[in-house]
């Protein structure tokens, strides 16, 4: 358990993703969905913190989320629920979404984009009315910062939505500033976004995402994360498993790579290579994966998304387990591991 500096909220090592109760990739039963939600609380020694947004599955996960906390009797006190906003739900027009086609599964609704002061807090209160009114998100960020700078069409539009972000962003430390929240932070997949970003803002914490991985570790993150954790900043480090590919996964952050393509050939050459030292040394990739996002000193938690309830509970155990020192040398050796880092290495 990590206490976050700035604003006293107790993080723990795992935090838990929420997306496959909103259809990412499959449609999971409710009772699955609820399995899933009742073995975060069977497995977790204190209070239990999710990660969640508006536009997974265009606001389905928060009402799943809601509705199977009242019905399995959850306190307020026993859940920390992080809510990432800037998505807002809206009639389903079409047979597939049109915030990001293909990835969801039997969605009812759409979701729009709304970045800037008052879109999110528009995002703000429908994510509250979803989740109900006994549970309130406690941490709040801009969700996909990045993406909305990327879809500019020239540099000055890029400007007007970095100006959107500010905005959005003025808009939440009001609501910290109100007692409506109690730590504003940011989460992307493009690191050098947030830090773009952190010249204006002060997060209270960071998540980084596809950007700290056993299979994408620059030494540049490693040296921003340090100046993060200098400055009390919570670090959170997510999709480690680069959306599954490294343990066997078709998806690659999100896209499905093509073993014929060129491009691709280093990738499941890589996971190849990754896969025999695994097998030598008897250590599950899953495992492995997740003790090397945890190992830097300035890593306070991960957001795992497991879709079975049975893999909350080994992840659970793997903190606790150790892997030969052997394993990573070896891996290091084999230019898996890119970058050398001693206090890495310390720490696993």
């Amino acid at each position: 358990m990590h206490i976050e500096k700035r604003t006293g909220i107790n993080i723990p090592s795992i935090i838990y993703g929420t997306s496959f109760l909103g259809n990412l990739y499959r449609e999971l039963t409710y009772k699955e969905k609820i399995a899933i939600m009742q073995e975060w609380f069977r497995v977790s020694e204190g209070p239990v913190m999710i990660d969640t947004a508006g536009k997974y599955g265009a606001g389905l996960a928060l009402e799943v989320i809601g509705q199977g906390l009242k019905e399995m009797n959850v306190q307020p006190g026993q859940i920390t629920i992080s809510n990432k906003l800037g998505w807002y739900r809206v009639p389903l027009k079409n047979k597939e979404p049109t915030f990001e086609p293909g990835i969801w599964a039997n969605l009812k609704y759409d979701a729009i984009q709304k970045i800037s002061y008052g879109g999110i807090l528009e995002c703000w209160q429908q994510g509250c009315e979803l989740l109900g009114e006994r549970y309130k998100p406690e941490l709040v960020s801009v969700h996909d910062p990045d993406e909305y700078l990327t879809a500019a069409s020239d540099d000055q539009e890029r400007k007007g939505r970095f100006n959107d972000i500010l905005g959005a962003y003025n808009a939440l430390f009001e609501l910290k500033a109100e007692g409506e929240v109690k730590s504003v932070g940011i989460g992307a997949k493009d690191w050098r976004i947030i830090k773009e970003l952190y010249e204006h803002i002060r997060f209270d914490w960071v998540m980084l995402a596809n950007t700290f991985t056993i299979y994408n570790h620059p030494l540049e993150v490693l040296k921003f994360m340090e100046r993060l954790h200098t400055d009390g900043v919570c670090i959170i480090n997510s999709a480690i498993f680069n959306a599954g590919f490294l343990t066997g996964g078709k998806y690659f952050d999100y896209r499905i790579p093509d073993r014929n393509n060129p491009k691709d050939q280093q990738l499941f050459e890589w996971r190849e290579k990754f896969f025999e030292v695994c097998n030598q040394f008897n250590v599950s990739p899953g495992d492995a994966c997740l003790k090397f996002a945890l190992a830097p000193p300035q890593v306070s938690a991960v957001s795992l998304n497991p879709s079975k309830p049975e893999r909350i509970s080994l992840n659970k155990k793997v903190l606790d387990k150790n892997i030969p020192e052997a394993f990573w040398e070896v891996l290091t050796e084999k230019g898996i591991i890119k970058t050398p880092f001693p206090l890495l290495h310390q720490s696993l």
